[in-house]
């Protein structure tokens, strides 16, 4: 069964299953609220990935000029060798559905040598007409944010997303689509060896660390992921379009930013100082 197949089924079995529990779709019950919460237009029944899924995504990613080895990040066939690269690469890309209803692909910016990688889901409709990431309501916000503990993508900041084109509709990424791109998330990642990850949102952090587990459970805690030879602590937290969908998260989301800032100062001393330079506290 190709992806494709996949992705008509899952959506009719969750469609169908809505129709026979209530006789139309329903909202979505409290132990996926977190999902509501992000203010996600649609809103699929979780699912993991399978060993087809895997296979599939292996097949993709060869297509998009890597050969996917294990989920450490060794044994990539085409090892980029600057940031460019990977651009370049992710914007000729048509290694799932999603290149066919792009605009742009959104590769991701900043600077080369960050202290911190911004990873989130995957671009809306403002990031899809202009190619750049987080630059809609969600991304003024998550600048906002940033900036308050002291991060800037033009300074010390590189920011990019798991899938690097806008799903239709700002739908989930789907599976096939998440591992066609993890490839070039991973490399951006080896190459550009951030102090720390900010990973903001229940998507990316379940695709990042390959975990089922959800936002509420993982934010404000630092988990280690291993890529290659490398290990960068990650913290997970909303989605900045989970605060706008719902303000009270923003609390939460402070807590988890100051904690973030808090650990960044303890391992870079220039980043230390610049906090009392920014007069943020």
């Amino acid at each position: 069964m190709t992806i494709e197949d996949k992705t008509a089924l899952t959506s009719f079995l969750n469609l169908a299953g809505d129709y026979i529990k209530g006789g139309y779709k329903v909202t979505p019950p409290p132990d996926i609220q977190e999902q509501y919460q992000e203010g996600l237009s649609s809103l699929p029944l979780a699912y993991q990935i399978d060993e087809d899924d895997e296979e599939a995504g292996e097949s993709l990613s060869a297509e998009a000029g890597f050969a996917t080895g294990s989920t450490s990040g060794s044994n990539h066939s085409f090892i980029p060798s600057s940031i460019e690269d990977i651009a370049a690469a992710i914007n000729t890309c048509k290694a799932c559905g999603l290149a066919a209803t792009r605009k742009n692909a959104v590769p991701g910016e900043g600077v080369k040598n960050p202290l911190v990688m911004v990873i989130g889901e995957g671009p809306g409709a403002d990031e899809d007409s202009l190619g750049r990431p987080f630059v809609g309501k969600a991304g003024q916000l998550l600048d906002r944010m940033l900036a308050a503990i002291s991060l800037y993508r033009d300074k010390n900041c590189f920011i990019t997303n798991t899938v690097k084109c806008r799903p239709p509709e700002n739908r989930n990424p789907e599976p096939g689509e998440m591992a066609a791109c993890y490839p070039f998330l991973e490399q951006q990642i080896l190459l550009l060896k951030p102090s720390l990850i900010l990973c903001v949102g229940r998507v990316a952090a379940q695709d990042l660390l390959k975990t089922g587990t959800g936002i509420n459970a993982l934010r404000g805690k630092f988990i280690d992921l291993k890529i290659g030879e490398i290990i960068i602590p990650v913290m997970p937290t909303f989605h900045p379009s989970a605060l706008l969908w719902d303000s009270s998260l923003k609390s939460y989301a402070w807590d988890d930013l100051r904690l973030f800032r808090t650990r960044l100062a303890s391992i870079s001393e220039e980043y230390a100082s610049s906090i009392g330079k920014d007069g943020k506290n």
